[in-house]
């Protein structure tokens, strides 16, 4: 490793909160980064999935990638998400990025045209690649093909290896197949595997690899950090009761929900905003939301939300 690549451990894929005119807040995305960081998180994922990035124009993207950079993030501990369906846009942004100090990139495949083949895709992430121009470039994949729908094989990451090196640096596999994480790992040495969710967290740390890159460590980090920092006797009885809070929360819709308890934790109601076509939780499922936090007063307590659900 170098001074480039990121830090192991536990990663946020940060939400964007959101003006009511719907465009990113800076000043609150900058606090909640700070807080993750300080509350178990060893690094930020923004402008993923979960921070809404394929609903946010590219200027917009840009904008929060100058305002996080501004507020001093440690640069070795942020994977900017900058995949598009555009080539163009995905160069543009991650070099934007590399601009602000960031040079580490989450990338998507392009996400419009289905059941293309590993040629095209070479073809994308080495145009970026060469786009960029830069041997510092950190470029770490992103296999969601639940989302996407286009998957990541492993020949594809092989080539991408074979002719770039040390620059495809690593992938987030968001598939909730751990064989599949777990096949990754073994395959490519040096090859830096995120899991998805932090339900995996335990068993990518045994298997070699890095950590996880997940939605709802937006909320679960303090303990998450607990599961990466146990000694390996000690890991699986704190991982038990991580996964069952991540398998409560993926029971409502990720977004609007993580949103809502970053609403009770600071008291700022900003953070129920939502892009479109995604909406902010309905009040019933607000009240389950409530009823499911009370039932772990240990994950209640460490985000700070008894007053919301006592």
């Amino acid at each position: 490793m170098t001074a480039t690549d990121l830090v192991g451990g536990v990663f946020a894929a940060a939400l964007t909160p959101m003006t009511p005119a719907g465009s990113p807040d800076h000043v609150l995305a900058v606090a909640h980064c700070r807080w993750l960081l300080d509350n178990g998180c060893d690094g930020l994922a923004p402008l993923g999935t979960t921070g809404e990035a394929n609903s946010q124009s590219l200027a917009d993207r840009m904008a929060l990638v100058g305002a996080l950079a501004e507020a001093g993030l440690p640069a070795e501990r942020v994977v900017v998400g900058t995949g598009g369906c555009a080539l163009g846009d995905t160069v543009a942004l991650t070099r934007c990025a590399m601009d602000a100090g960031f040079r580490n990139a989450l990338v998507l495949p392009p996400f419009y045209y289905k059941g293309v083949s590993d040629d095209g895709l070479f073809a994308y992430y080495a145009a970026l690649i060469e786009g960029v121009g830069d041997a510092d470039f950190r470029l770490y994949l992103y296999h969601f093909p639940q989302m996407s729908t286009v998957p990541l094989s492993a020949g594809l990451i092989g080539r991408l290896r074979d002719s770039f090196g040390a620059v495809v640096a690593g992938l987030k596999d968001s598939s909730g197949d751990w064989a599949n994480t777990r096949h990754l790992i073994d395959a490519f040495p040096g090859f830096r595997v995120y899991s998805g969710s932090e339900q995996f967290l335990a068993d990518n740390l045994a298997a070699g690899g890095p950590g996880c890159i997940s939605a709802t460590v937006n909320v679960t980090a303090p303990l998450a950090a607990r599961v990466f920092h146990a000694a390996p006797s000690a890991r699986q009885r704190v991982q038990e009761e991580l996964t069952a809070i991540r398998l409560a929360l993926q029971g409502f819709p990720t977004i609007p929900a993580l949103k809502r308890l970053l609403e009770w934790h600071t008291g700022n109601p900003g953070w129920r905003t939502v892009l479109p076509p995604l909406l902010a939780l309905p009040e019933e499922a607000a009240d389950k939301l409530r009823e499911m936090i009370a039932g772990f007063p240990l994950f209640r307590d460490e985000i700070a939300l008894a007053a919301a659900v006592g």
